[in-house]
């Protein structure tokens, strides 16, 4: 699955497949967002409380306390990571490129391998994997991977970081995102959630204190004021909130509920019991791009 688990109002949602980013995920960027949202796991800069590792000349294997889904950054679980060659350096010989797969099975990447390297799909481009999405196996070039995988083995070529884990390098208006100890580094696009312009019906949803883009998981469901369980579980230009947070207008029982993004400040909202709050905590430094960005929900 590509869905994302929500969290507690504060914590930005991880994306998953992607989308985004994890209790274990680290982003290049640090401020803090406000409004109740059930947000993405990549979202605070984070790493795992309990990590291990243990290092020789060829392989680095860490303990980390967490769980990798295919297509999100959601940690779960204890994954024992094994890195046999660099995904930042590419460091594998002629002919062959460094991928994040899943040793042993299950849907974690937990470790990286040297692949043949069998095609030359740029970001952006479609690809295909050969067993599935955590495979490591693909058809994308040098410094990048399937990612948004389907059942049918079909997604799109996203790049890799460059750089290194504490200066991750990517592309004008991407940033790295790095998961599961850094076997998983992904230059992902920013987007503006007011426009809500990620190609196709992409979401734009919040990661930290930017905004990613992310596959749409919503199906027939996803409306305002339906219930939602992961961050990329509503229509495109909205959130999955917090139902307390939210409004009355939402199932109590539920844990969360699809509400808009509005345009800070005065923006009209669905609810009555609503108002467009800004999305950052205005006492903490708001990147200037995202200074009108808002959300419906029941004002604190």
């Amino acid at each position: 699955m590509r869905n994302t688990l929500i969290f507690p109002l504060t914590a930005l949602l991880a994306c998953g497949p992607v989308t985004a980013p994890p209790e274990d995920a680290t982003t290049t960027t640090t401020a803090t967002s406000e409004p109740g949202t059930t947000t993405t796991a990549s979202a605070p800069t984070t790493t795992s409380p309990e990590s291990t590792s243990t290092s020789s000349d060829a392989t680095t294997t860490t303990t980390a306390t967490g769980t990798t889904h295919a297509n999100d950054f959601i940690i779960q679980g204890d994954i024992l990571i094994r890195e046999d060659c660099n995904v930042f350096t590419q460091n594998c010989p002629r002919g062959q490129k460094c991928a994040a797969w899943a040793e042993g099975g299950g849907g974690a990447w937990n470790a990286t391998k040297c692949v043949d390297i069998t095609g030359d799909g740029a970001p952006g481009d479609p690809c295909a994997t050969q067993g599935g999405g955590v495979s490591g196996m693909d058809d994308c070039g040098l410094g990048s991977m399937c990612w948004d995988v389907d059942e049918n083995n079909q997604g799109t070529c996203v790049g890799l970081c460059t750089g290194t884990p504490a200066e991750p390098m990517c592309p004008p208006m991407f940033k790295c995102y790095i998961s599961s100890e850094g076997v998983l580094n992904l230059c992902i696009p920013t987007c503006d959630p007011l426009l809500q312009d990620c190609p196709g019906t992409e979401l734009c949803i919040p990661n930290a204190d930017e905004f990613i883009c992310v596959s749409d998981d919503s199906g027939d469901a996803g409306q305002t004021n339906d219930p939602c369980e992961f961050a990329n579980s509503c229509d495109k230009g909205l959130l999955c909130l917090n139902t307390a947070a939210a409004s009355i207008a939402c199932d109590p029982q539920i844990i969360g509920c699809c509400q808009p993004f509005c345009k800070f400040p005065g923006a009209p909202c669905p609810n009555p019991d609503q108002q467009c709050v800004q999305w950052y905590d205005p006492m903490m430094p708001i990147p200037p791009e995202y200074q009108d960005v808002g959300v419906c929900a029941i004002p604190l």
